[in-house]
This record gives structure tokens, C-alpha cells and sequence, in this order.
């Protein structure tokens, strides 16, 4: 005679359009206890934030009393709600739980070629996925155009933290070194902080991969639609005339931001330009944003923006065609072309002398991190 369990346990996802009561309900807890659990749960975690898809593991005894259920809320937390046995609902104790992680450091590294023409292509034939590729070219944007610079036969390799939970990936940490073959050109990075400071990367001679200007106002480098000239046919107006910035083509809604720490001159409707930022920077620097489907809170004529900060979203308000961001940059008066102004920027401030000798040695370290392990040697 066998003897039968008195516990059922289930491990699923959350179905599509579930509510906490409705998943309680088709797991068979008692009806009347329902209310109580929600009432338990919204003490620490908002029940109408069940997500679906998210995976749960629901414990009950097979009269339906609820005794173990986890859900989890994120790759960081889970919600849990337990009992002990023998004690009525209402003696549930709800608490959110951070997961255990681990982190590893991984190195890898990619190539791009005909058939991987991108970073993100590349990136994945390596093993990684899109969040690991907006993250080594954020850390090269002030010197890399992802868009028109990568060439067949440009490498990278990375070293970075894999975040692992119960031995499984969910996520990255920090990348701590990094370098990438562009054209003929080496660039490298190191993660560094430098006492008193904040963490940031550095070239191998300590100076600081932050420029003044950002590569682009787009947290990844689209592909240019229109350049710089001082005579374009215009596409609605069907004459000649100057374009004064470039034209980058985006999805609608794409983030935008500021490509330097500035101001506010203006943020809002501009005629042809449709809804336009217009941000003051250093050194005579203006720059422009127009397009814009909409406008990021709290951007308004006299605030003050810092560097990478959210200002509006990609668009086609105004005269346009279709979404896209023209993009613009003016010096004392003078309009520039976007895709040179990079080039014309002094690099980036150095480290301070007195942390010079710990940079070397931070480095050195660091870089000798990228050299990814050698393949396992297989069977004959």
C-alpha cells in the first residue's frame, strides 16, 4: 500500500492576462482563503504587477490551503509567501527575497564579417546577447562610429562579469576591460576608479574614454539616411537647399539624448522642425534635436542636462518622411558636421598623477583578462 502525499506543487509561468486571484483560483486554493493571500501579498508587493510569463512554484495541501508560493519578480527578487504546516492562511508570512547570485568573469571575442556586418550580429555569433553589445559600445561611442566605421576583419574582445543565479546566466555586471580593432586602429579600455572618484574608462595611457561629445545622441549608432551638405534636395519641398545636420534613421519612439552636460535654450514646437531641443554646451557648442515625437520631463528652457541623459524620442514631427532624428551641432554661430566634430575634440582627462602607479597595475591586470580561454581539445 503506498502512502499518498498530502502536498501538491506546481511549477509553471504566469499564463497571459492572470490576475494573483485568477492563478490561485486555477491552482485550486480555497476560494475563501483568496482574499486574505492577496490582502498578505499587498503588504510587501503590488499583486497587480504580475507579469506574465514570469515563473512561480506554488506549494498546497490537497484540500487547497496555500503552504509555499514563490514568484518571481524580477532577476534580482522573488515575492514569497509561506506557511507552517497546520496553521490557518491568515498566519502567512510575505516577504520579497533577493536571489542568490554568483558572478563570474568571462572573456570573449568576435569579428565582424560579411555575413556578422554589425556589432549586435557579431556579438551574437559570439554567444552574447544585444545588452553586452550596447554596453562595449557605449564604453567606445566617443571613438567608433558603430554605423559607418566597422569593416570586415574588425575584432573585439571583452572581459566582463556574467551574473549567474542557481548556476544560470540572467544578466551582466561590469565590463572590466576591453579592446576593439577598428580600421588599422587599437583602442582599449580599462575600468578604473580613481580615488575620490567615479568609475570610468581609460585608454592604456590613463586618459578618460568620456569625451566632450558623445559619437551620436542615439544609445546605438543607426544608420545615417542624410548627411551634412550645403545642398540637399529636399524631399517634400522638391528643391534644393542646405542640410545643415545629419539625418539618422531610428525607429519611432527611440531614446535620444544629450551629447554633453549643457542647458536648455528651448524645448517644444518649432515649425519644420516639429517638436526641437536646443541645448547650449561649452566652448561656443549648440546642439540640436528635431523630430522629436516627444519631449523627456522635465527638459524645458533653463534646465540643465548632463551628458547621456534622456531628452526626448525619435520621431517624424514636422516636415518629415518618415521617424528619424535630425541631428545638428552649431560653434559660435557656425553650423558643423556632426560626423567631424569628433574628430576635432581633445581626449579625454587623465588620470590624476598621485593614482597613476595604481592605474598601471589595475591595468595590467585587467587587460590580461581579455585573453579567453583556449578551446577544449577534442577526442581523435
Amino acid at each position: 500500500m503506498f502512502l499518498r502525499p498530502d502536498t501538491a506543487t506546481v511549477e509553471d509561468r504566469v499564463p497571459p492576462r492572470a490576475t494573483l486571484a485568477t492563478l490561485l483560483r486555477d491552482l485550486e486554493i480555497q476560494a475563501d482563503l483568496i482574499p486574505t493571500i492577496i490582502e498578505k501579498t499587498g503588504a510587501v508587493f503590488d499583486p497587480r504587477r504580475l507579469r506574465a510569463g514570469n515563473a512561480y512554484r506554488l506549494v498546497r495541501t490537497t484540500d487547497g490551503l496555500l503552504r509555499d508560493f514563490q514568484y518571481e519578480i524580477d532577476t534580482d527578487r522573488y515575492l514569497r509567501l509561506a506557511a507552517t504546516p497546520g496553521e490557518e492562511a491568515t498566519t502567512l508570512h510575505a516577504e520579497i527575497v533577493p536571489y542568490d547570485k554568483q558572478r563570474a568573469l568571462i572573456s570573449v571575442r568576435g569579428e565582424i564579417t560579411r555575413d556578422a556586418p554589425s556589432l549586435f550580429a557579431a556579438m551574437e555569433q559570439a554567444g552574447e546577447t544585444s545588452q553586452l553589445s550596447m554596453d562595449l559600445a557605449n564604453i567606445f561611442i566617443g571613438e567608433i562610429d558603430f554605423d559607418t566605421e566597422l569593416q570586415p576583419g574588425d575584432n573585439f574582445t571583452v572581459a566582463f562579469e556574467r551574473v549567474l543565479r542557481e548556476g544560470q546566466p540572467v544578466g551582466y555586471g561590469a565590463i572590466v576591460a576591453a579592446e576593439f580593432d577598428n580600421e588599422g586602429r587599437r583602442h582599449k579600455a580599462i575600468l578604473f576608479t580613481p580615488p575620490g572618484g567615479k568609475p570610468g574608462y581609460y585608454d592604456e595611457q590613463g586618459r578618460s574614454l568620456r569625451r566632450f561629445f558623445l559619437a551620436s545622441p542615439l544609445r546605438f549608432t543607426p544608420h545615417v539616411t542624410s548627411g551634412f551638405t550645403r545642398r540637399r534636395f529636399h524631399p517634400i519641398l522638391r528643391i534644393y537647399r542646405p542640410h545643415l545636420g545629419v539625418d539618422y534613421g531610428a525607429p519611432q519612439g527611440s531614446p535620444v539624448v544629450a551629447v554633453a552636460n549643457g542647458v536648455v535654450v528651448s524645448a517644444g514646437w518649432n515649425g519644420e522642425g516639429g517638436r526641437v531641443v536646443h541645448l547650449r554646451h561649452a566652448s561656443g557648442y549648440e546642439t540640436y534635436y528635431m523630430h522629436l515625437s516627444s519631449i523627456a520631463a522635465g527638459v524645458r528652457a533653463g534646465a540643465h542636462v548632463s551628458q547621456n541623459d534622456l531628452i526626448g524620442r525619435v520621431g517624424m514631427t514636422g516636415m518629415a518622411t518618415g521617424p528619424h532624428l535630425d541631428y545638428r551641432i552649431r560653434q559660435n554661430g557656425a553650423f558643423m558636421n556632426p560626423l567631424q566634430v569628433k574628430r576635432s575634440l581633445p581626449p579625454g582627462e587623465p588620470i590624476p598623477a598621485g593614482a597613476m602607479a595604481q592605474f598601471t597595475l589595475e591595468r595590467d591586470r585587467a587587460l590580461a583578462k581579455l585573453i579567453p580561454a583556449p578551446a577544449p581539445a577534442t577526442g581523435q
